[in-house]
């Protein structure tokens, strides 16, 4: 089992670290808010992710491999939530900038719910994590041991590993602070990662399996 986890952690770990939706989402949090809000989109990634492995280490992820009624309602779910959330970001660098008030009301627990759900409805609602597992974990998962056990804990080790990541770029945005806090880097930032979420969900929309 030790060996098992060993070699997905490597795998996993590489994936981690490519550039992606999670890496965006998580990047803007850190420059267009704070360092809580940043870790509060980590956390609801980390979730969306914990969920979608134990999913398919019980099976139940099993139905988007086996029906493609399943896989395109989600899919197309999913596009949607995305395209909204990079539309909604790229109005906001057009035509607003982030005020001392916004901050406040953004700082308090609801915002960092918000934050938390935000990550957490950008993994779930994406259907190639699901996919991912149901593809990877059997790979992995030593004969004679049990398939939710230790898919649970590969997922557990994969969420580790992501929140490893995240904190690095947390950390890095925190240290460019002051150049990061300007109107004018928020602005491409949100830019930036309102055309990344419209072209993933672009891409969602119109990919297949």
């Amino acid at each position: 089992m030790a060996h098992a986890l060993l070699s997905f952690s490597v795998v996993a770990g590489l994936l981690t670290i490519v550039p992606g939706l999670d890496t965006a989402m998580v990047l803007r949090a850190a420059v267009g808010r704070d360092r809580r809000h940043a870790f509060a989109t980590a956390f609801g990634v980390g979730s969306g992710t914990l969920v979608w492995g134990i999913a398919a280490a019980a099976g139940v992820s099993v139905l988007l491999t086996a029906s493609e009624l399943a896989y395109t309602g989600l899919r197309i779910a999913g596009a949607a939530y995305l395209i909204w959330l990079g539309v909604k970001m790229l109005r906001n660098a057009l035509h607003r900038k982030l005020s001392p008030v916004a901050m406040t009301v953004e700082s308090q627990p609801r915002g960092l719910i918000r934050a938390w759900a935000r990550g957490l409805g950008t993994n779930l609602l994406n259907p190639k994590v699901g996919v991912f597992y149901m593809a990877m974990l059997p790979q992995f998962i030593p004969s004679g041991t049990s398939h939710l056990l230790a898919g649970t804990a590969m997922a557990a080790v994969h969420n580790v590993e992501g929140m490893i990541w995240f904190t690095a770029i947390i950390c890095a945005a925190g240290l460019a602070r002051t150049w990061l806090n300007r109107d004018a880097v928020r602005r491409a930032m949100d830019t930036i990662t309102g055309a990344v979420l419209v072209g993933f969900g672009v891409d969602l929309a119109l990919g297949r399996r």
